[in-house]
């Protein structure tokens, strides 16, 4: 296994050989997102501005315009609320070219802390215009992800684990779209996930498999633009369950349930993830737990609503 942050640093990399327009602006945080892996290897493309964000995505914005391919390099809640302003006017408002790759995103930070924690960072991005919204679930995906949105012509949002996590693709899967797709089938529920969350849900289908209980899997890699119709036709159960290390608002859970609002016959949405409030620090176990996010806690929740329905 390999972590989503270290996948980032590599697969930049590697672009890096082949395409000199890449750029990376980092935070004073390269050596915790792997932004230091481009720092060292093509030092002149590497922007160090310190701890000053909002000046970050400014000097990214100058770079799109001379015919650069910027990243900005900083953790997720400092993208999504410190510079948000910026994104929102200089970014966000011109569809420039610049990437926002949000590392350390979710609950499990390292123990950084709740302020560095990202919990809302889906809603504040999915509510962008022009922004594309991208939530990876493995390293096989975001090795993928970075490679699609070093050329896309556009501002993007990249959702970054801190950790690794067990992958659900294999090594030589192909990425031709990022539309839902179906990671599992099953006719007694739906789980929609998105992001590392993902793997844990399929760990969760394992479990409840074992209790007779067959669920669907969808994985929703990109948030926006999203394909409802593909999504609408994967989801196939009457009940469905989204499953998300994000607040329940306006996240996932609440995408999945906007979209079930306008279907002629509504399949019931029941949301799980961060109840709104703000979130402690801890180990990564502690914190799943906790919050009902571990494999065997999403299952035994699961479990409960079926049986109350």
């Amino acid at each position: 296994m390999i972590a989503q942050r270290q996948v980032w640093g590599e697969t930049l990399l590697e672009l890096g050989a082949t395409d000199e327009r890449i750029v990376v602006v980092d935070g004073d945080l390269a050596n915790s997102t792997k932004a230091d892996l481009f720092a060292a290897k093509y030092p002149d493309r590497f922007v160090e501005v310190g701890i000053a964000e909002q000046n970050m995505v400014g000097i990214a914005f100058g770079l799109s315009t001379l015919g650069y391919r910027p990243w900005l390099s900083t953790f997720g809640v400092f993208l999504t609320h410190r510079a948000l302003d910026s994104v929102r006017m200089l970014v966000s408002q011109t569809r420039a070219p610049v990437r926002l790759a949000g590392a350390y995103g979710g609950l499990l930070n390292g123990s950084s802390g709740k302020t560095h924690q990202d919990i809302e960072d889906l809603t504040i991005m999915r509510a962008m215009p022009s922004m594309t919204v991208l939530a990876p679930a493995d390293e096989y995906e975001m090795r993928a992800a970075v490679r699609w949105a070093a050329e896309y012509d556009g501002p993007v949002y990249l959702r970054i684990a801190r950790d690794p996590v067990s992958p659900v693709f294999d090594a030589g899967t192909v990425w031709t779209d990022w539309s839902p797709r179906m990671l599992r089938d099953g006719d007694d529920l739906t789980i929609v996930s998105t992001g590392v969350q993902t793997t844990r849900c399929a760990e969760a289908a394992e479990l409840l498999a074992a209790r007779g209980v067959h669920a669907r899997l969808v994985h929703v890699p990109m948030l926006k633009p999203l394909d409802s119709g593909h999504l609408v036709d994967l989801l196939g159960t009457s009940r469905v369950f989204t499953v998300e290390e994000h607040t329940k608002i306006g996240g996932l859970g609440g995408l999945v349930s906007e979209i079930v609002a306008e279907c002629p016959t509504r399949p019931t949405v029941t949301r799980l993830g961060l109840a709104d409030g703000w979130s402690e620090s801890g180990p990564d176990s502690f914190l799943l737990d906790k919050y009902g996010l571990s494999a065997a806690r999403i299952a035994d929740q699961i479990t409960q609503r079926m049986l109350e329905r």
